[in-house]
C-alpha cells in the first residue's frame, strides 16, 4: 500500500510542474487521495464486502469530488489531475501511466450487466470534460481531446476529438492539426461539419493555409532543382488575430 502511495506521489512530481514537494502532493492532491481510497474499496469489493466497499468509495467522493466505483480496475502510476467531477464506472479499466483530467466520465451506455464501461490502454491521456462511453478499448498511447464525446474504439497512438469524437488519421486531418500547432493553438475542440459558422470558417481557413503551404513547398523545390534562387517565405499568418476570432 505504501509502495503504491509513494509511486503515486512520484508520478505527480514527474507530471505536474506545480508540485513543489512530496508533502504538498500527499496533503493537497485529491487524485492521490482518490486512488488510495479506491484501492481500499477495490480490495473490499473483491472480498465480497460490497456495501462496505461502496461506503468507502462514497467517502472518497465526498472528500475529493472524484467518483470511482470500487469494481473499477485502475493501473499503476495513474495521474488524476485536479480531478473534480471525474466519474469512473464499475467495469471500467484504466491502464498504467494514464492521465485523466477534471470532468472526465468513463461511463456505460447499456443497462445490461457485464462489461459496459471503457478500457483505457497504457499511457492514454483523456482531456478535461471528455466523455468516454461504452465497452470498447482506447489503445495504448491514444489521446482523447477535451470535451470530446467518444463512443467507439480508438487505435493505439491515435487522437480522437469532437462530438461525436472522430479519430484523426486522414492526411487532411493531419495537415489541419499540424497547421493549427504551427499557429499556436489546437483545433481539437472544433467539430468538422458542424453548423457553427465560426467552426466552418476556421476549418476552411486552416485547410486553405495548409494547401497553400504544400503548393509553395512544391514550387520552391521545383525552382531549386532548376538552379533558381528560392525566395524567403513571406510574413507568417496572423495567429493572434485567429486566436481572437475563436475566443
Amino acid at each position: 500500500m505504501f509502495e503504491r502511495l509513494r509511486e503515486d506521489i512520484a508520478t505527480v512530481m514527474e507530471k505536474d510542474p506545480a508540485a513543489r514537494s512530496a508533502l504538498e502532493v500527499l496533503l493537497c492532491y485529491p487524485g492521490v487521495h482518490a486512488l488510495a481510497l479506491h484501492r481500499a474499496a477495490h480490495a473490499l469489493w473483491g472480498s465480497g464486502l460490497r456495501t462496505l466497499a461502496r461506503t468507502v468509495s462514497h467517502f472518497g467522493r465526498l472528500l475529493t469530488g472524484i467518483e470511482i466505483h470500487p469494481g473499477a480496475r485502475i493501473g499503476r502510476r495513474v495521474f488524476v489531475d485536479h480531478g473534480m467531477g471525474v466519474v469512473i464506472g464499475e467495469t471500467a479499466e484504466v491502464g498504467d501511466d494514464c492521465t485523466i483530467y477534471q470532468g472526465v466520465t468513463l461511463g456505460g451506455t447499456s443497462l445490461e450487466r457485464g462489461k459496459r464501461h471503457p478500457t483505457l490502454g497504457k499511457g492514454v491521456v483523456v482531456g478535461a470534460g471528455a466523455k468516454v462511453l461504452g465497452p470498447f478499448t482506447v489503445g495504448d498511447g491514444a489521446r482523447v481531446g477535451s470535451n470530446s464525446v467518444l463512443v467507439k474504439a480508438v487505435p493505439p497512438g491515435a487522437t480522437a476529438v469532437g462530438i461525436p469524437a472522430r479519430v484523426i488519421v486522414e492526411d487532411a486531418d493531419q495537415r489541419r492539426e499540424a497547421q493549427a500547432a504551427k499557429m499556436g493553438f489546437s483545433a481539437y475542440a472544433v467539430t468538422q461539419g458542424g453548423d457553427d459558422p465560426l467552426s466552418i470558417a476556421l476549418h476552411r481557413l486552416i485547410d486553405h493555409v495548409a494547401e497553400q503551404d504544400r503548393m509553395i513547398e512544391q514550387l520552391q523545390a521545383a525552382l531549386a532543382r532548376m538552379g533558381g534562387e528560392v525566395p524567403e517565405s513571406g510574413e507568417p499568418l496572423d495567429a493572434p488575430a485567429l486566436n481572437k476570432m475563436v475566443e
